[in-house]
């Protein structure tokens, strides 16, 4: 089976997807996002498209406050059950900053992409934080 450039495929679905979020700002100027897997900044560009390239990073929130990272595996791209490289991390931030960072960019996967994916760590990192019960405030009255 041949597959399919991902130019090609970004031209197919860059105007229209399932994944497309319009939002419209002032005037014409409209901003567009998109909620498809793999889309690190949810940013809707073939850059960021977890369709159209074959190499792919998405970090997730998992399960017992750990960090899903998952890459796209080149060759198995016509088999979507076994498609991802995941990883779960229970590190230090610092740690999973450090194995983020080489498995992005050091390992010339996609280095373009360090940026949003130490991004991404970040806000899922302290979206898993608990916070810390302590007195409550009481209302000055």
């Amino acid at each position: 089976m041949a597959t399919v450039p991902g130019q090609l495929i970004w031209e197919i679905v860059k105007k229209n997807n399932s994944f497309l979020v319009k939002q419209f700002g002032n005037g014409t100027a409209g901003i567009r996002f998109s909620k498809e897997p793999n889309n690190l900044c949810n940013v809707h560009s073939y850059k960021h498209s977890g369709l159209a390239n074959k190499k792919t990073v998405t970090i997730q929130a998992g399960k017992d406050q750990c960090v899903l990272l998952g890459t796209t595996k080149t060759k198995k791209q016509n088999k979507p059950a076994t498609l991802l490289n995941k990883s779960l991390m229970k590190k230090e931030f610092h740690r999973m900053a450090k194995a983020v960072s080489n498995q992005v960019a050091d390992n010339y996967y996609r280095p373009d992409l360090k940026k949003a994916a130490l991004a991404r760590l970040s806000v899922v990192n302290r979206s898993l934080k608990v916070s810390k019960s302590g007195m409550k405030k009481k209302n000055r009255t």
